[in-house]
């Protein structure tokens, strides 16, 4: 079984969106300062495509999971 790494670059290819690191930043800068309390697959500024990604690859722990968690950390920062 192969092991894939994804990182945030690879995360928003896959969501479609930019995914240079000057997109990246400016995206996690808008987007930053979610509640605690919205799930990252809940936020409103996902497609529902988007959303179920990353709903699914989450609950399912799959390779994108890690890097996932690592964009709602940045995400929910404070």
């Amino acid at each position: 079984m192969e092991s894939s790494i994804h990182t945030l670059n690879n995360l928003f290819a896959q969501l479609g969106l930019p995914s240079d690191e000057a997109s990246i930043n400016t995206f996690i800068k808008t987007h930053s300062h979610l509640a605690t309390c919205v799930l990252l697959s809940e936020a409103s500024f996902w497609t529902p495509t988007q959303a179920a990604f990353l709903r699914e690859e989450i609950l399912n722990d799959a390779d994108w999971a890690e890097v996932i968690d690592q964009l709602n950390t940045s995400l929910h920062a404070v």
